[in-house]
C-alpha cells in the first residue's frame, strides 16, 4: 500500500534522516520506535506534506506521490479540538470540510461516538470533558476521514496510564474492526508491542531503522508473554545506550 523509498530530510543543516526505506502492506500495524527527537515526527511531517522530503519517493498502491495528502488521516498527540466547537461539532469537521452529505456522515458519527463510548457528550465541549474522551473525539474525528491509511504521532502520550492503557484497545479496534492500516510512532516499548504486527527500532538522528521485530503473538496482548518480555528489554538496552537529540 505505502512504499517509501530513499527518504532523506535535512533540517537547519543537519540530516534528521537519509536514504530510508519503509513500506506498509494493507491491513497492518506497524510502530515505529526510536529516542526522543530522533526525526520520528519529521518523518510523519514529510509523509503528510507538512515539510517537503528533500529527496526519496512516496508511492501509494503503485504510483509515486509528493505526498499523501488525501490518502490518509493523520491523528496527532495533541486532540486539536476545536474549543468552540461541540465534541460532535468537531468530529465532523471532515465532513463539513469535504462537503459530504452531512445526514449520512452524522449518523456515522453517532455510531461510532457510542462504539467509542462518548454516548451522551455529543454537546460537550472539549474543557468540560477529560483528556482521555478528548482522544476519543480526536479517534472518531480521524476516522470520519474514511481513509485507509491512519498515521498516529504519539496520540497517547499526554494520557495518564490507566487512561492510555483504555485507549490502547480503541487503537486496535482500528484494524481489527474498522479495517485500517496504521503506521504509529512511539517512545513507549510496551505500547509498542501490545499493538504492533511488526516493530521497527529506530536510532538517533541521522535517524534509521536499525533492528526489524516481527510479532505473531495474538492480540490482545498481556506482558506475561515472556518473548515479549525479552524484547522490551533488549529494545531498552538499546535505547538507553543512545543519546537523544534536539531536533524532529
Amino acid at each position: 500500500m505505502l512504499q517509501l523509498s530513499g527518504a532523506t530530510k535535512i533540517y537547519n543543516g543537519q540530516t534528521v534522516f537519509s536514504n530510508l526505506d519503509l513500506s506498509v502492506s494493507p491491513g497492518q500495524f506497524k510502530v515505529l520506535v526510536g529516542p526522543s527527537g530522533c526525526g520520528k515526527s519529521t518523518l510523519f511531517d514529510g509523509l503528510t506534506g507538512v515539510m517537503a522530503l528533500d529527496r526519496g519517493e512516496i508511492s501509494w498502491k503503485g504510483h509515486a506521490l509528493a505526498h499523501l495528502g488525501r490518502h490518509a488521516a493523520y491523528m496527532q498527540q495533541k486532540d486539536l479540538l476545536l474549543p468552540w466547537f461541540s465534541l460532535m461539532d468537531n468530529a465532523l469537521l471532515p465532513a463539513r470540510t469535504g462537503k459530504m452529505d452531512m445526514t449520512r456522515m452524522k449518523s456515522r458519527a453517532n455510531k461510532l461516538f457510542i462504539r467509542l463510548g462518548l454516548k451522551g457528550y455529543e454537546s460537550h465541549h472539549p474543557h468540560e470533558v477529560s483528556g482521555g474522551m478528548r482522544q476519543r473525539c480526536a479517534l472518531v474525528r480521524t476516522l470520519m476521514f474514511n481513509r485507509d491509511l491512519i498515521l498516529l504521532d504519539e496520540p497517547l502520550s499526554a494520557l495518564d496510564a490507566i487512561t492510555r492503557r483504555r485507549l490502547q484497545s480503541l487503537l486496535l479496534l482500528l484494524q481489527t474492526e474498522f479495517n485500517k492500516t496504521i503506521l504509529m510512532i512511539t517512545h513507549d516499548i510496551e505500547e509498542a508491542l501490545l499493538l504492533a504486527d511488526e516493530v521497527y527500532l529506530l536510532s538517533p538522528q541521522p535517524m534509521a531503522i536499525k533492528e526489524r521485530f516481527v510479532l505473531n503473538q495474538p492480540k490482545p496482548r498481556h506482558f506475561n508473554d515472556p518473548d515479549l518480555l525479552k524484547i522490551k528489554e533488549y529494545m531498552l538496552a538499546q535505547l538507553e545506550g543512545e543519546p537523544t537529540c534536539e531536533a524532529g
